[in-house]
């Protein structure tokens, strides 16, 4: 670092009375929550509540966080490093929210015997309110150093909820018909139940009528209220809830206690299945606690090893789904282990081709560009540093993946390593298909129902039920 990012502290011999310092800061909704975690207070008045991780600027900041900044003052500028607390006196005339921008300023009142000195300490809001007031005693630096600016390490802080606006926006449409296949455990029964508590699906029940009571019983849930069709056979559940979408019966499959394979086979079946002239596909949702949105991650569950005609409707679908979210030209970034073009990596020369197919409107509704590594694909400055030149290159919402293998682990390290949380959905068939996973938690299975409802609104009425605005709108 160079000596303009670096601070002079004031030694005691140096101080005068009169000497002032202030800094500015902006409150904001990850100060609240560290500020929680640092002290252990969770008072509800001054965090949101469990439910609701939405920013809100109603939402009080802990009076002894505002008090903390005058250390910020005192510590880094005046007098500056070296300075030790003595004792602070505070009071709080007004409450500072989310969003207030304060100036903080510390004044040297009197120097007693050395090394210590008493300031003056005031905290403004941004239309000169007294938010903070007190005086401060220290003991002043002995010894004159000059400080250079340190960058702290990173702190991820999951503090806004991506699903919940999607969430919000599907509950506005009529619940989507949803054939549940064979929910006939806690996990299965629960979620298609919550979905229908949130106005999502009007539930179907496919199965084993006495499995289906029994986890019913367990959730302590009356089912009475929604159709139950007995099927026993699971391979039968799964021919039956296809038919009734080919019926018009159901406009939705949802996965419950079966494995994937068994309902996928009765999707893709040439004969009375549900497959069209596309590849179907599937697609995560990823709301990643590092990333201003979500995240769509193709192909990690389907197609093993795509070849490049399989892989443009991975493209497609996933490019879809994302402008059913409200994403009006999604960003998509064709990943391979390099950025260039080589031969002996197959994927890459995927990925050129994909990306020139966009160009010429063979993909269409996107931004596509490839062969990019996932630093690059994500990271503006890694982009930089290679030298890529792209409006994909470090601003992706939408990854697609060389292989399953590859997809696999990217979305489990990004929920197991990152923290994120994925819904799922599977499309380019006739009707949305929602895998859940039984290590999905409600929010998760709430959120695949959401994208389902919002891609059946999109895929009949040819538009997104709202665009990223009307997404941010929900949220509030």
């Amino acid at each position: 670092m160079n000596a303009k990012s670096a601070i002079r502290n004031k030694t005691w011999a140096e101080l005068n009375v009169g000497d002032a310092a202030s800094i500015e800061r902006r409150c904001s909704p990850e100060d609240l929550l560290l500020f929680a975690h640092v002290s252990g207070n969770v008072n509800p008045l001054t965090l949101p509540a469990a439910d609701n991780r939405e920013r809100d600027s109603r939402q009080i900041a802990p009076s002894m966080w505002v008090g903390s900044l005058i250390s910020a003052v005192l510590g880094n500028v005046l007098p500056g490093a070296g300075t030790l607390y003595r004792a602070q006196g505070l009071r709080f005339p007004r409450r500072v929210h989310v969003g207030d921008r304060l100036k903080v300023t510390v004044v040297c009142r009197e120097k007693r015997e050395e090394p210590v000195a008493l300031f003056d300490t005031r905290v403004e809001n941004e239309y000169g309110h007294t938010v903070c007031e007190g005086t401060a005693e220290v003991d002043a630096p002995a010894t004159s150093q000059l400080t250079e600016a340190r960058d702290l390490p990173a702190l991820i802080v999951d503090s806004v909820d991506h699903f919940a606006p999607l969430i919000v926006l599907a509950a506005q449409l009529p619940p989507l018909k949803t054939a549940v296949v064979c929910p006939e455990d806690r996990n299965s029964l629960g979620g298609a139940l919550l979905s229908a508590q949130h106005g999502l699906i009007e539930p179907i029940l496919v199965g084993d009528p006495g499995r289906i009571q029994a986890a019913a019983k367990e959730l302590g849930a009356d089912i009475s209220a929604h159709t139950l069709i007995a099927v026993s056979d699971p391979h039968a559940a799964a021919a039956h809830a296809v038919a009734m979408v080919n019926e018009g019966l159901a406009h939705a499959v949802m996965k419950g206690a079966i494995h994937s394979d068994a309902l996928l086979a009765q999707v893709v079946k040439k004969d009375r299945g549900l497959r069209t002239h596309v590849r179907i596909s599937h697609v995560f949702a990823m709301d990643v606690p590092a990333l201003d949105e979500l995240l769509f991650i193709s192909d990690a569950a389907i197609n093993i090893a795509p070849d490049l005609m399989t892989k443009v409707d991975i493209v497609q679908n996933a490019v879809n789904l994302a402008h059913a979210c409200g994403i009006r030209e999604p960003k998509v970034g064709i990943l391979s282990a390099v950025e260039t073009i080589n031969p002996n990596i197959p994927s890459t020369l995927d990925a050129a081709v994909l990306s020139k197919m966009a160009d010429r409107g063979q993909i269409h509704g996107a931004v596509v560009d490839g062969p990019l590594a996932m630093d690059n694909a994500m990271d503006v400055e890694a982009a930089r540093t290679k030298g890529i030149a792209s409006l994909v290159a470090g601003h992706a919402n939408v990854l697609i993946v060389p292989n399953l293998e590859a997809g696999n682990i990217l979305v489990k390290e990004l929920s197991f390593v990152a923290r994120a949380e994925a819904a799922g959905l599977v499309l380019g068939a006739k009707a949305p298909v929602i895998l859940t996973s039984r290590a999905d938690n409600d929010r998760a299975r709430l959120a695949s129902c959401a994208l389902a409802q919002l891609y059946e609104y999109w895929r009949r009425e040819g538009r997104a039920f709202g665009d990223q605005e009307t997404v941010a709108k929900a949220a509030e």
